[in-house]
């Protein structure tokens, strides 16, 4: 494998991957982005031009993808509409994306015979009671609840139709909550801390109780370039770093870290059908292709994360007056 095709490399998760990528192989990858408001060239700035390469475009076209996925020996693909709050308020973007999209790099690595790894999200288990031992497995049943997750859960399921019907050389992984640098400010932890550091209180959905199971996007990006390379065709991993936290315990957290008051936030409406709590049982992925995270300490890959938004104000900034004017007129 000398050349790799990575959609939605210009977004949170997927710049991320970039980023490692090149850091940790001799890869050449080429970003396949639509650059849509939740991605940006700034997060690819910096890395060798003889290495990468950015193309804007959709991956619904497939005039687009077809000659992309034709020019490369594999496909990992994130791109997606991933944030829950948007899909409630119109789900096409969603629908056209993630099912369509998807449907079309699928169709372009099975006429040019390419390998594909799928990236998707704990999500689409729906969630487990707050008092339930339980985990997610690659054995739970599929019960998504948005139409962000359904969306996702759908392409799933296209994926794995076409390992079956088609002999298409693909693999799935299925993440828990990531944190870490480049995540738009409309998701949960960006979002508290930009607060935080223009000294307005976070803002904690309803009483702070659903769990989400966290993990550093640099740690995403190990274990996906582990399944690429060793995972066996056809076989879904989880990935999950044990990082159980309710959100009430992220917001004190975050507040103790920037130096202010551990009860120094508002609570604000809950989201509608907000999943109760997410968590990831990745004992496959860890022994069978002997991953395991680096940043298994929260507390400390969070004061990473907290570090790089007070040192790249410049990016967010842009964007935090519509954001949250966003948020206000849903009273959150």
């Amino acid at each position: 494998m000398d050349r790799l095709l990575v959609t939605g490399g210009a977004g949170f998760i997927g710049s991320n991957f970039v980023h490692h990528v090149i850091a940790h192989t001799d890869l050449r990858v080429t970003v396949l982005d639509k650059l849509t408001y939740a991605a940006s060239r700034e997060a690819l700035a910096g890395l060798p031009e003889d290495r990468v390469e950015l193309v804007v475009g959709d991956i619904a076209e497939a005039e687009v993808v077809d000659p992309l996925v034709a020019e490369h020996d594999a496909v990992v693909h994130f791109a997606a509409e991933s944030h829950n709050d948007n899909s409630l308020h119109d789900p096409s973007p969603f629908i056209r994306t993630n099912i369509l999209g998807t449907y079309t790099i699928l169709e372009a690595v099975r006429r040019h015979d390419r390998r594909l790894h799928h990236v998707s999200t704990d999500e689409v288990y729906g969630d487990l009671e707050l008092d339930d031992p339980k985990r997610f497995t690659e054995d739970t049943p599929y019960n998504p609840s948005s139409p962000y997750s359904a969306s996702k859960a759908g392409s799933d399921h296209l994926v794995r139709a076409w390992v079956r019907s088609f002999g298409v050389r693909a693999t799935v992984s299925n993440c828990s909550n990531n944190y870490g640098p480049w995540q738009h400010i409309e998701k949960f932890i960006p979002r508290q801390i930009t607060n935080v550091i223009d000294g307005v209180r976070p803002k904690l959905y309803g009483s702070g109780e659903n769990v989400r199971d966290w993990i550093h996007a640099d740690d995403h990006s190990s274990a996906v370039l582990r399944i690429l390379e060793q995972g066996r065709v056809g076989e879904t991993y989880l990935i999950g770093a044990d990082g159980e936290k309710n959100n009430l315990e992220v917001v004190r957290l975050i507040l103790k870290l920037m130096g202010r008051p551990e009860d120094d936030f508002d609570h604000v409406n809950d989201r509608a059908g907000h999943d109760l709590r997410y968590a990831i049982e990745s004992g496959k992925l860890r022994q069978e292709l002997g991953w395991a995270p680096k940043f298994q300490d929260f507390e400390s890959g969070l004061a990473d994360t907290i570090a790089w938004y007070q040192e790249h104000e410049d990016w967010w900034r842009p964007h935090k007056d519509a954001t949250e004017a966003k948020y206000a007129e849903k009273g959150q």
